[in-house]
């Protein structure tokens, strides 16, 4: 599934769910190698995700020299920002060109989210969607030129109160961009305790023109609970993390998916949409034999004379609905019987004047 696709199924008004799209965030998990880029690339295609995503920086543009670390520092013990974004700034628009071609070529939707002015101007052209990082929801001025480019939008809203989500809304609704508002919890990794996915419905409810979407930064279970969760709420893109290997040190290593766990999530999902089936309801063809025999029909509790006028007393209910249906049972009131009606006898319309 294309992403631009989940902007075009989405409808405000309906109930009904969709199966989401996966985004492999694959972020600077390449660590400055084109190898390992397109690694992470061939395994998230492998795995089922429909895109994949990568972050695009510079250290001096992202973050300034004092520039504190938020992260677990007993997985990444780098204490500050610069320094960490320094290890991974390495590519640019060559390196960036050619990992969409490698995309393309693995059937995998390329993103990344710039960080700065120059990332956006050459990534909008490999782009369908522009993804907004939660760091960038308050940078308004970002947000103007983002949307420049008359792309959808994917905002995420980690540590974000309502009403600066407004703000970055209004923004982004003026210059006219579809957008989806990505849940996020800015704690890596953020405990299932802390998930707080009650809050993508709060988004649903107060922006509903949105798509909304899930960025999970939980560490995945044998059972996939949060992402499985996040699309029973509704979140109609899932993004997260995306490693070739997780026991490696680093900030986004330990609390990613690899193409295992990602494929497993695929299946999961795909195990929910059949059990979700339709969500307009109406009797199944399965059912038929059920409607049939299990239903009740109108049946004579007493022998009826050919002749006599039929008293509520005079019939009852019973398996199987062969015959006339108790939901009738004013419209048979009344009538005269045609024949003479047994005790037990199933009431049909051709024994009734």
């Amino acid at each position: 599934m294309r992403l631009t696709d989940v902007f075009a199924a989405h409808r405000p008004e309906s109930i009904a769910l969709h199966r989401p799209a996966v985004i492999a965030e694959a972020g600077v998990n390449h660590e400055g190698s084109m190898d390992t880029a397109r690694r992470l690339i061939d395994e998230a295609a492998e795995s089922g995700a429909d895109a994949i995503k990568f972050q695009t920086y510079k250290a001096d543009t992202i973050a300034s020299r004092d520039s504190p670390a938020y992260w677990d520092t007993t997985k990444e013990p780098t204490t500050s920002q610069h320094e960490l974004f320094s290890k991974y700034d390495s590519f640019g628009p060559a390196e960036y060109e050619a990992l969409a071609r490698h995309c393309e070529t693995a059937g995998i939707e390329f993103l990344s989210t710039p960080f700065d002015v120059d990332s956006a101007a050459y990534l909008a052209d490999l782009m369908n969607v522009i993804k907004i990082s939660s760091s960038d929801l308050t940078n308004l001025p970002f947000i103007d030129i983002l949307c420049s480019y008359g792309k959808p939008i994917l905002l995420s809203t980690g540590a974000s109160d309502l009403w600066e989500i407004g703000q970055a809304v209004d923004r982004i609704r003026a210059h006219g961009n579809q957008l989806a508002l990505m849940h996020c919890i800015l704690n890596y990794p953020t405990a299932h305790a802390d998930a707080n996915l009650g809050m993508l419905l709060d988004l649903r409810r107060h922006f509903p023109d949105a798509v909304p979407g899930y960025s999970d930064h939980t560490v995945p279970d044998a059972e996939m609970t949060v992402a499985t969760t996040a699309a029973l709420l509704g979140a109609a893109i899932i993004e997260k993390h995306f490693t070739h290997d997780k026991t490696l040190p680093g900030n986004d290593h330990y609390h990613a998916m690899d193409k295992h766990d990602m494929a497993d999530l695929g299946r999961r999902l795909d195990e929910l949409w059949t059990i979700l089936g339709r969500f307009d309801k109406a009797a199944l063809p399965g059912e038929a034999p059920a409607r049939a025999n299990a239903r009740r029909s109108l049946v004579a509790a007493r022998d009826i004379a050919a002749g006599a006028v039929i008293g509520p007393d005079d019939l009852t209910w019973k398996r199987p609905a062969h015959g006339i249906s108790p939901r009738l049972f004013d419209e048979v009131i009344g009538r005269t019987a045609a024949v003479e009606i047994a005790e037990d006898d199933i009431l049909r319309w051709s024994m009734l004047q």
